[in-house]
């Protein structure tokens, strides 16, 4: 399994993991931005009349309604990302990392319109009555390109486990079981009957329950971050501006943080940014195309909204609670996880700007250091190699070397920087202070508040919620998928496998799992960016068509943004 996640990884790295991807995506929304004149922008209060229903007609086709639709896909997109890709980005890129978030989030905007509005527009009714839609849909009707939309929709279908299925149970057992103490297997056997009632009853009842689910875990997580943030006021204004000072510069080492150029704050916040709310993906297409409209492009308009709530409302609260209370550049007494310990070769100064300089050059994978190739001898729980060692891209403090919960004394090997921290299969525990990232750091901010450690449960809830709202949501766009592949015969033996997959991704390892989802999230996005691109002209034909009919059915409204 090893070598297979090894080969997977360097896959990975040559498409998902790539720069070049990362600014596909962006290049995508930044040119229909320009081309179909900000429609983010003038079309945003349309947008929102469109989801009060105020211009719906009785005999709109369609399984769920503009609201439903749009909660149906932000379910699928508000998950762990907001919680946890915002720590990561922040911790990677420092404050500026946030910036480049909300600003990739306004680009995204502009493609979600495009890629739903095209993807309704090329809709069809399955031979159960059910709509279903999707990239591939236009794909194949209009651009006469099955073998596309068959990758697409195998991609769609491995992206389902992937994405929204494995990673999404293991983050939940993991924050019930550290947080309340409830074992893995009971929080999946119970997670995967409630899963199982859910997504057997197909899109209306994932309707019904999203368009409850989402308003109501938006506002648990709204809550704790206002409890953070308005805890933490004498540092809103200095959070604030921390986030647009160093936009152009990268911000310079403070506390545990070691600094961060600009090219990396711009690198992990657009990463993030696109991540976070799948712009480009050709999911979320997959649910708006159920949602009962007339016209293609209104459903469009609706979609605009998702990014502004996933990315702009949400990830901006995470990081502002992260960056109000103070935690992201502190040293925490925290476990240390093997995969973010580096042992250098030689002892690196914390107080030195050259040895810093030289740590960032490194982590921006700008050059080289000198990393530990030997053995680090431990003595009663101590190490006293003279090395540094960094965990989590700070000098790590105050380290003790347990096995068996008991001070380890021997030695450890060292691979090129990389410990191993294994001895008759069994582990070696590094704990210590050093900076924390991810769930684990966003949870520590959340303690910072009048909550107490309250805010951890409310952040646990919100895991919970976030995550099993993505779970449902995917298993939606699988099911569409496998429409498409093999006929609506196919999707009860889906929806069966998806749920028993979650249930054993509850408490097995489903490493190699993410790894796959990094490739067959691109495998979605490139053929969908192709597909927007070559119907750029129908897009804007599209857009012009609706225009010319909204004023013809509503001559009195003064709207006018054709």
């Amino acid at each position: 399994m090893q070598k297979l996640n090894e080969i997977l990884l360097i896959i990975d790295g040559y498409i998902g993991g790539s720069p070049w991807f990362v600014y596909a995506l962006l290049g995508t929304g930044v040119f229909f931005t320009f081309y179909l004149k900000f429609p983010q922008i003038r079309y945003f209060r349309h947008a929102i009349r469109i989801v009060k229903g105020k211009y719906d007609r009785k005999n709109d086709v369609g399984d769920a309604s503009h609201f439903q639709a749009l909660a149906t896909a932000l379910s699928g997109t508000v998950g762990t990302g907001n919680i946890a890709g915002v720590a990561l980005a922040i911790h990677l890129g420092g404050p500026a990392a946030l910036f480049w978030m909300l600003i990739t989030a306004m680009l995204g905007m502009t493609t979600k319109f495009v890629e739903v509005t095209l993807s309704h527009k090329y809709r069809e009714i399955a031979k159960d009555g059910t709509v279903a839609g999707g990239p591939m849909y236009y794909m194949k009707n209009k651009l006469n390109m099955k073998w596309l939309a068959a990758i697409f929709a195998i991609a769609t279908v491995l992206s389902s486990f992937g994405t929204g299925n494995f990673p999404q149970i293991n983050s939940i057992s993991n924050a019930v079981n550290s947080t309340f103490g409830i074992p893995h297997l009971a929080t999946g056997a119970i997670l995967a009957v409630i899963l199982a009632f859910i997504i057997i009853g197909g899109i209306h009842r994932i309707a019904k329950v999203t368009e409850k689910l989402v308003p109501v875990m938006a506002f648990i997580y709204l809550f704790g971050a206002l409890a953070v943030i308005i805890t933490n006021y004498e540092n809103i204004i200095p959070s604030f501006i921390s986030i647009f000072a160093d936009v152009f510069t990268g911000t310079a080492a403070t506390g545990g943080f070691l600094g961060a150029t600009f090219a990396f704050a711009f690198n992990r916040g657009v990463n993030r940014g696109l991540f976070s709310n799948e712009a480009g993906q050709g999911s979320a297409p997959i649910a708006h195309a159920a949602a009962k409209a007339h016209d293609p492009v209104s459903e469009g308009m609706v979609a605009i909204l998702e990014p502004f709530i996933d990315t702009i409302i949400i990830c901006f609260l995470t990081g502002m609670v992260l960056l109000s209370s103070g935690v992201w550049n502190e040293k925490h007494q925290n476990i240390f996880q093997s995969a973010d310990i580096i042992v250098l070769a030689t002892h690196f100064d914390v107080n030195s700007k050259a040895d810093l300089q030289q740590l960032n050059t490194y982590f921006a994978k700008k050059g080289d250091i000198a990393l530990y190739n030997g053995d680090l001898t431990v003595s009663e729980g101590e190490i006293i190699s003279g090395n540094t060692i960094i965990h989590a891209r700070s000098f790590a403090e105050n380290i003790k070397v347990t096995y068996h919960d008991l001070p380890y004394s021997g030695t450890i090997k060292v691979s090129n920087g990389a410990p191993l921290l294994q001895m008759n299969g069994e582990v070696i525990e590094l704990t210590g202070k050093s900076l924390l990232h991810s769930a684990p750091l966003t949870s520590e901010a959340f303690s910072r508040s009048i909550l107490g450690r309250w805010g951890k449960y409310i952040l646990a809830i919100g895991i919970l919620l976030f995550a099993f709202s993505t779970v449902i949501s995917w298993s939606y766009y699988g099911d569409r998928a496998m429409t498409y592949l093999f006929g609506t015969g196919s999707v009860l033996y889906y929806r069966i496998f998806y749920v028993l997959a979650f249930f054993i991704a509850s408490f097995i390892d489903t490493t190699i799992v993410w790894t796959l989802a990094g490739i067959t999230v691109a495998l979605m996005t490139l053929p969908n960016l192709f597909g927007i691109l070559m119907l750029r002209k129908d897009m804007k034909r599209t857009i012009k068509e609706y225009w010319i009919t909204f004023k013809k059915v509503h001559p009195d409204n003064k709207i006018n943004l054709s």
